[in-house]
């Protein structure tokens, strides 16, 4: 039994919701993996359907995308600047100047049914990212670590849907789900090399809403969406839940903290799998969402390589 235990501290409207507001004027198909970079003040995200890269710039409210040759499952901030991004068939930098990509690491087996989904960088410097069976969601899919000297190095096999990966403010548990579980794990980690420990429970979703993408913040609790249930959830790293947020979108799937002081919780939400009535009633599906919110996050790490 998960019990509430605070207050939400983040602005109401009149009637009682969440102040969300939309940012920029984008709709995505099946927008994912939202990452803040704090040196440049900037958000990015993917629109994995759409096969874009995005970023969002709050000081002057520009957005910007690129296109991309396949669909990208998650992206990566790069020390030697750009990005990485995973995309159907590997990991590829791309040069935000020039919109050029170019192979950075491939899986030695990697069938085309399968694609990437989310990825995150551990305090390390290492991408870690899973993939997932694009065509019959069978548990076919494998999470990944991405180091600089060593490539791809298979962690967890077994996977349908990997999800909700994220760290602890010290970098030594590492959050992981694989949606249709409806689970949301810790595992023990270690820093230095990036070994996992024995995976425990946080946190059980109920059908029809799936852990989807998620964020820890400054307290160590995390946040992550709650894909088909209109919803974030904040838990406590032993899974007391600790906020319950409404969103004015059935399918939000990922979160992240941004802005100046990392104190604004970004959005990201999907039109894919929604019908005509649904996207009718949902006038915010695909937009990027923002609230501001009374904790501060983590700065994202950053690729070394």
């Amino acid at each position: 039994m998960q019990r509430v235990i605070g207050e939400a501290a983040y602005p109401r409207e009149a009637n009682g919701a969440a102040a969300f507001r939309v940012v920029g004027e984008t709709r995505d198909i099946l927008g994912e993996g939202p990452i803040w970079d704090q040196a440049e003040q900037v958000l990015y995200w993917v629109d994995i359907r759409g096969q874009k890269v995005r970023c969002h710039r709050p000081l002057t409210n520009e957005t910007k995308s690129w296109d991309m040759p396949e669909v990208p499952g998650s992206l990566a901030l790069r020390e030697g600047g750009g990005l990485m991004v995973a995309l159907r068939s590997g990991a590829f930098f791309l040069d935000l100047l020039t919109g050029e990509l170019t192979p950075g690491f491939m899986p030695e087996k990697h069938d085309r049914v399968m694609r990437f989904n989310d990825g995150k960088c551990d305090p390390g410097g290492r991408f870690w990212v899973g993939t997932m069976n694009d065509i019959a969601r069978g548990p076919d899919g494998i999470l990944y670590r991405i180091e600089p000297a060593h490539g791809f190095i298979s962690v967890l096999e077994g996977i349908t849907v990997p999800n909700s990966l994220c760290w602890s403010p010290d970098g030594r548990t590492m959050y992981f789900s694989d949606s249709p579980r409806l689970t949301l794990w810790a595992f023990p980690f270690d820093p230095a090399n990036g070994d996992l420990g024995e995976r425990r429970v946080v946190y059980r979703t109920v059908a029809p809403g799936v852990p989807d993408g998620a964020a820890v913040d400054s307290e160590g609790c995390v946040w992550f969406a709650i894909h088909g249930a209109w919803q974030i959830i904040r838990c406590t790293p032993g899974g007391e839940l600790v906020q319950t947020i409404d969103v004015p979108a059935q399918l939000p799937t990922a979160v992240a903290f941004g802005g100046p002081k990392l104190r604004t919780l970004y959005v990201t939400t999907k039109t894919y799998q929604l019908n005509e009535a649904e996207l009718k009633n949902q006038p915010l599906a695909g937009a990027l969402l923002a609230l501001e919110v009374g904790v501060r996050g983590l700065p994202e790490p950053r690729f070394r390589g």
